[in-house]
């Protein structure tokens, strides 16, 4: 799902006016929905908010820092334990004796936010995943403002918080609606702060990463379940879900999508660069016979 800068549907493929589940792609709306409810967060901790991390050391820092900000410690995050999303951070992880644990876990920045939320806006902490909380219910309205449309029903995400459906429409809507905000805005902070340091809203290996690096303005949010959305600086955007849930063709089809949309890089970066994000290889017998293609309609 495309649609232009003046919020028509410029491109539609399968399903994209029935309710999904977006997963973390909604992440960048609910910070925009704590930062309306008093969260002091800017630059990397915001972006931090707003993530879905690779539980690098800088990742694990930053939550700590918010929580220490609020009074608060590891112990209050009700997200599961995890490890290191990357394999080769994992490992290191692993050897240096690590063992699962909430902070590595990639939405604690979203947790240790709405905790920090809690406790600037004077509410409990302790049952802060409940749907019925103040900090959810703020949340779930921030959502809808900026997607422009009610949900149908709502979930428990993987980690362990609210989690509300909504079309590909409505997705590329409420990141259409980040990008274009007024200057200042709890909404165009929420998207400056994740395209200037899109390695705290990632990871530093991760294609989100490099896809920000590489396009001047864009804004890019993966979700489980083959779930991704973007954004460009002048309003066009796009979302869209992989129906068997894969996340190998997600960059694929992003890539695909910024070339419809006539993307170029930035200074500096060679229009290749796009290219090599989108070139996923299909190995077999542990070398590379194949590549993933997206093919658009139309």
């Amino acid at each position: 799902m495309i649609i232009g800068a003046d919020g028509t549907p410029q491109l539609t493929a399968g399903q994209w006016d029935v309710p999904m589940f977006p997963r973390s792609s909604n992440k960048p709306m609910q910070a925009a929905g704590m930062l309306r409810r008093g969260l002091d967060l800017d630059g990397k901790l915001l972006a931090l908010a707003a993530a879905s991390h690779s539980g690098e050391d800088f990742h694990v820092a930053g939550v700590r820092e918010i929580l220490a900000g609020a009074g608060l410690t590891e112990d209050d995050l009700q997200c599961p334990r995890g490890l290191p999303w990357e394999e080769m951070f994992c490992r290191e992880f692993l050897r240096e004796g690590g063992e699962p644990d909430r902070v590595h876990m990639n939405c604690s920045g979203k947790h240790a936010a709405m905790l920090a939320t809690c406790v600037a806006a004077g509410w409990p902490t302790d049952s802060y995943l409940d749907p019925a909380h103040p900090l959810q219910v703020a949340v779930r309205q921030s959502v809808q403002d900026l997607a422009g449309e009610q949900f149908p029903a709502a979930g428990v995400d993987g980690c362990g918080a609210p989690v509300f459906a909504l079309t590909l429409a409505g997705l590329a809507r409420a990141f259409q609606a980040l990008v274009t905000a007024v200057a200042a805005t709890p909404e165009r902070r929420v998207a400056d702060a994740m395209r200037a340091y899109p390695e705290w809203t990632s990871g530093s290996l991760r294609p989100e990463r490099a896809l920000m690096a590489s396009v001047p303005g864009l804004l890019v949010k993966i979700g489980a379940e083959g779930v991704q959305a973007f954004a460009l600086a002048d309003g066009r955007a796009a979302a869209f879900k992989i129906e068997d849930g894969s996340a190998r063709a997600r960059e694929p089809v992003t890539v695909a999508l910024l070339r419809r949309l006539g993307v170029t890089t930035g200074p500096g970066v060679p229009d290749s660069a796009l290219d090599e994000i989108g070139a996923v290889p299909v190995l077999g017998g542990g070398r590379v016979v194949g590549v993933i293609r997206a093919e658009l309609p139309g």
